[in-house]
């Protein structure tokens, strides 16, 4: 059973997340990308490593790869000898050419434009699906729950779930849709600006006021 966090009304969850987007203007994506299958490969990188490493990397890795039925097939090895600063290579080399595989064999070489069909893709769960949706399809279907936003929602008062669908699920609830596809945008850049863990700097907080501090 999950535990149980003191949590903020709806009314003061919206007054949070409009504070938030208004310090963080321009919050966005922080991969870099220029296709869809760039963000898919993208996204199975940045598992566990940062945006900076990831950005340093992908430009080098579509240059020896330049198109999707070159990395479907590429070998393993040599797609190691490109990520591996970006750790896990082994599983990352596999999910990154597998999913190729599947976007050529299964969707004519198009990466899908629903959640049902990215989630098929191998290392691509529905945290990056929602992603993908979002940058470059246009789709707002749901909102990205990774470790910054599993973390704050909780400490701010956002959500009691156990599990980042849990804690999606609450944040659509909670939020009208027209704030969802700025809700991961901003929490992560609130993380990792101002909410840091285990070392807030809540003196410079703009919600300090309002969050619930969770611990």
């Amino acid at each position: 059973m999950s535990k149980k966090y003191r949590s903020q009304t709806k009314k003061q969850s919206e007054e949070i997340i409009k504070i938030l987007i208004d310090t963080y203007k321009d919050a966005k994506c922080g991969l870099d990308y220029s296709s869809p299958f760039y963000l898919v490969v993208a996204l199975i990188l940045a598992a566990q490593c940062t945006d900076k490493r990831v950005n340093e990397i992908t430009p080098l890795f579509f240059k020896r790869f330049p198109t999707i039925e070159d990395v479907k097939n590429a070998s393993m090895e040599d797609v190691i000898e490109i990520i591996k600063p970006c750790g896990f290579y082994k599983n990352k080399a596999h999910s990154i050419i597998e999913s190729a595989k599947i976007i050529c064999d299964k969707f004519n070489g198009q990466v899908p434009d629903t959640m049902e069909d990215l989630t098929k893709l191998c290392g691509i769960g529905r945290k990056s699906a929602n992603i993908i949706l979002q940058e470059c399809f246009k789709k707002t279907v749901g909102i990205a729950v990774d470790t910054h936003v599993t973390r704050i929602s909780r400490k701010i008062g956002f959500s009691n779930g156990g599990s980042q669908l849990q804690i999606e699920n609450e944040l659509l609830k909670r939020f009208d849709k027209k704030y969802w596809e700025k809700i991961n945008h901003v929490l992560v850049l609130h993380g990792r600006a101002i909410c840091i863990a285990n070392r807030p700097k809540c003196d410079e907080c703009p919600i300090s006021n309002l969050c619930k501090k969770n611990d």
